[in-house]
């Protein structure tokens, strides 16, 4: 269910403000399409302060493993990456998959077979990961868990609250929701 108590532009906006906070760089120089480690200099320590941060605002867990990892794990080793490093043809496909809706088109042009598993963290924009925090706001339950209304409302923007409660929303994890697409798309689409 696409939830519409967070805008998209919200979460861009809190997005920015972490990385601009974990990065100690000005706000206004990153823009919606800036890559986190080409033009904002962010490593992979950064991007687990960048995740906390968005996970305190939004109240959420995002993924701790990219897809790539998730795909081995579901099915099997050599499956993603293969003996050398590299991105096997099956997880290309899978890529382009999961980014058809939110990526540039020089983005799935990029994504490649036999590139370089390590040029995957160049290619996350604030664009791509607002976008998997949307898709975990999205996962907003029907009702309360704690009281079994449907009062849901924003505290300060950020947060989603039951209006009669008071109880914070429960959303699935970034994890589960990787987990959940892969099984759905090789059912779908036959690909691993």
């Amino acid at each position: 269910m696409r939830q519409t108590l967070i805008s998209d532009d919200r979460v861009i906006e809190e997005l920015k403000r972490a990385a601009a906070e974990t990065l100690s760089i000005d706000v206004a120089v990153i823009k919606t399409d800036s890559s986190l480690v080409k033009d904002l200099g962010a490593e992979s320590l950064d991007f687990l302060d960048i995740n906390y941060r968005v996970e305190q605002t939004f109240n959420i867990k995002m993924a701790r493993h990219f897809i790539i990892e998730h795909i081995e794990e579901m099915f099997g080793e050599g499956t993603a990456i293969d003996s050398d490093g590299r991105l096997t043809e099956k997880a290309i496909k899978l890529m382009r998959i999961r980014l058809e809706a939110g990526a540039e088109a020089s983005a799935l042009e990029a994504l490649k077979p036999g590139m370089d598993m390590d040029a995957l963290p160049a290619m996350i924009t604030i664009r791509s990961m607002a976008g998997s925090i949307m898709d975990i706001l999205d996962t907003l339950p029907q009702s309360c868990q704690d009281c079994g209304k449907s009062a849901w409302k924003t505290d300060n923007e950020t947060r989603i609250i039951c209006g009669a409660c008071g109880a914070e929303a429960a959303f699935n994890n970034g994890d589960d929701l990787i987990k959940e697409w892969l099984q759905k798309t090789q059912d779908t689409h036959k690909i691993v």
